[in-house]
């Protein structure tokens, strides 16, 4: 005879069966269900990011600067939040106006020297033996593919067009979404504690005090994780642009200030960051001297094996306590499902859950073994 627990997870297995064949039938409308909720709250996401972000350097202000102070604690926050924003928007402006002029600089020097490098190639043709003949088609073939390209862009201009409207549009939309999250932003810094009281309020009113307990520790463990890996990372960014600065001094590398900072501000992203600020960096240097481009590419080589061996870990591993495959597999799968937003979750994410699964694990095999000796205490 059934017992009532029975039915219940008789009925619970059933109810879980019928959802999972429903969202099989109907995974795409599930799916651009999802999608669209996705795009919906986005801004908001992205702004929760940013408030984190900007909490760790107001926390940091209130507490080194602004500790000793005799203001209310609204004028403290205040403060904090403006001179935080006020060293974020620097720290663009400064990596804008030390990127930007160079890249112009860098295009402007390739098209000078275009007719230098015609001559170098000829050169390396003609010591090759190769046939004249053959340079000629090359030229004709690269002629005529200029003139199909017009004519393609001639025979399609109003795809072409909507194709444009379309990016454009894309644009706008990014934009739009930057501009509330940052509005969002600032509304979750003003108003964080009386924003985090409601909240937990909401819980204690609908929940078990067991559940809201154990959602609280998960939520400080989410906390302390995400606050020790952006200051690992960025500390981390710190130590490989000064070092890639020193080398490419030393190296005598052209643009050692903004390749440096270029090299520190995408090691923000894990793994695949420096390998981004290294393209970049060659192809500025391989304009002025290829032969630094090649030099500039070993050294950052050697760099990423002094960073990835010995800085990454004891900067940003154990802050996160997330093993090294565990790292390289969460951003891969990061970047596949979010690209470079995905490689700066990811780390995080994934140490979270890497964190709560060990804690459960630990605790279920504790509890085996307790009951373990409760049984052969009975048995003896």
């Amino acid at each position: 005879m059934l017992t009532k627990e029975n039915r219940k997870e008789i009925f619970k297995i059933i109810l879980f069966t019928v959802i999972l064949i429903f969202a099989f039938i109907h995974i795409k409308e599930i799916w651009h269900f999802l999608s669209f909720l996705f795009q919906l709250v986005m801004p908001f996401i992205l702004g929760i990011v940013i408030a984190f972000v900007l909490n760790i350097l107001i926390k940091f202000i209130e507490r080194k600067l602004l500790n000793k102070a005799k203001m209310k604690e609204k004028s403290k926050r205040t403060i904090s939040l403006l001179l935080s924003l006020a060293i974020v928007f620097t720290f663009i402006v400064v990596l804008l106006l030390l990127i930007i002029p160079q890249l112009k600089n860098t295009v402007s020097l390739f098209v000078d020297n275009m007719p230098m490098y015609e001559e170098n190639v000829q050169e390396i043709l003609d010591r090759f033996s190769i046939d004249p003949s053959i340079i000629q088609n090359i030229e004709e073939g690269i002629t005529n593919f200029g003139d199909t390209a017009v004519e393609f862009i001639k025979n399609n201009r109003d795809q072409i067009l909507e194709v444009t409207l379309g990016v454009a549009s894309n644009v706008i939309t990014v934009l739009v979404n930057l501009v509330i999250a940052f509005v969002f932003a600032i509304y979750l810094l003003v108003q964080k504690e009386k924003l985090f009281t409601q909240i937990d309020h909401v819980l204690k009113a609908y929940l078990p005090i067991t559940k809201v307990s154990k959602l609280e520790k998960v939520a400080q463990l989410t906390n302390r994780i995400c606050a020790s890996f952006v200051s690992g990372q960025c500390l981390e960014a710190v130590i490989i642009g000064v070092l890639c600065f020193i080398g490419m001094l030393l190296l005598g590398i052209p643009y050692a200030a903004t390749i440096s900072v270029l090299i520190g501000v995408t090691a923000l992203i894990p793994v695949y960051g420096a390998f981004i600020g290294t393209i970049v960096g060659a192809f500025l240097i391989f304009m002025v001297s290829p032969i630094k481009a090649v030099i500039f590419v070993i050294f950052i080589l050697i760099l990423q094996q002094f960073e990835g061996n010995l800085i990454y870990p004891k900067v940003v591993g154990k802050s996160v306590g997330l093993p090294g495959i565990w790292v390289f597999v969460a951003v891969t799968i990061g970047a596949s499902l979010a690209g470079v937003v995905g490689m700066l979750i990811s780390v995080p994410v994934a140490s979270i859950c890497y964190s709560i699964l060990a804690t459960d694990v630990h605790y279920r095999l504790e509890a085996k073994k307790t009951k373990k000796i409760l049984a052969k205490k009975k048995n003896s």
